[in-house]
């Protein structure tokens, strides 16, 4: 069986107030560049940024309106990093014309020496389809098409050609390409619709808030709609895992924090590989960057060899 990968997604770039610690606040590009380069020498497969445009009034609050654009972070860090993968996690491909997605992201993966990996999702901001003059209803439907065409946009094709209902483009070159032949795209979401999008088109499932004991008949499902619709490649599964604290911490980390001995840690995360996930998503708890940044390390060198 092969071993456990293990990715993150960054701090300081998000700040929602359902996870981001208090030093995020005052944190910015030095932290992230210190961030990525532990990843970086730490084993870790990836590092994850979110997308969105902007956040309305009534979830900023609990939202926050700090969510740094992905495309120009990854590219930020990729410019310090020379290993560790660049995620969108996940980009809202459907809020913009599947030629400028192509173009931001094969520019990206041009220039990280093929590192990307393409996180897509619905979306689930009505305002910010609304002002970017998309249908929010009808989003689910609007991905699927955004991503046969970025399948074309993202190819190996100078000039990509695509007809559909809501994108009809050829004739129009694009380069750079991207270094990678075919850039794995990644399709997030635990709906039923989210799930089948991923059997059908995704090279890779990232499940979105599944609880453990979900999990095994979520990838049951992902893999029958897969194989009925033909589809041969494996496809990638990953999950968002327990927030973690390597060794026992000096201060409340809260209940749902996993933390212990390290040989304790990865007999929990083995767990993931067991049901069929191939690479989980892991989020430390830590009062400063240093801290972050120890335990980054310590999860490398401590926990990760027995996964």
């Amino acid at each position: 069986m092969s071993r456990l990968l293990y990715g993150m997604q960054l701090p300081v770039q998000s700040q929602s107030t359902l996870y981001a610690e208090g030093w995020e606040a005052a944190a910015g590009p030095d932290d992230l560049v210190e961030i990525a380069r532990t990843a970086d020498r730490s084993g870790f497969a990836y590092l994850a940024s979110c997308d969105h445009v902007a956040i309305p009034r009534r979830l900023a609050a609990a939202m926050s309106t700090i969510w740094y654009d992905p495309v120009a972070t990854l590219a930020f860090l990729a410019g310090v990093t020379e290993r560790v993968r660049l995620l969108s996690h996940v980009a809202v491909v459907g809020l913009r014309h599947p030629l400028v997605t192509a173009k931001q992201y094969a520019t990206l993966d041009h220039l990280s020496g093929g590192r990307l990996i393409l996180g897509v999702g619905a979306g689930h901001v009505q305002e910010e389809f609304e002002a970017l003059g998309v249908d929010f209803e009808r989003r689910g439907f609007v991905l699927d098409e955004s991503i046969d065409a970025l399948r074309s946009a993202l190819g190996p094709d100078e000039f990509p050609e695509h007809h559909g209902k809501l994108y009809d483009f050829e004739g129009l070159g694009q380069r750079p390409r991207p270094a990678q032949v075919r850039v794995p795209v990644w399709v997030g979401g635990s709906s039923p619709a989210a799930v089948r999008r991923a059997a059908v088109k995704g090279d890779g499932w990232l499940p979105q808030g599944d609880p453990r004991d979900r999990l095994p008949e979520q990838i049951a499902r992902l893999k029958r709609l897969r194989e009925e619709a033909g589809v041969a490649e494996p496809v990638v599964v990953g999950a968002i895992t327990e927030p973690l604290y390597v060794g026992e911490p000096g201060w409340e980390v809260g209940r749902r924090t996993l933390s212990g001995r390290p040989e304790v840690l990865a007999e929990s995360l083995r767990a993931y590989r067991a049901m069929g996930v191939h690479q989980i998503q892991v989020r430390f708890r830590s009062r400063s960057r240093t801290e972050l940044t120890d335990q980054m390390a310590a999860f490398g060198t401590e926990v990760a060899p027995h996964l």
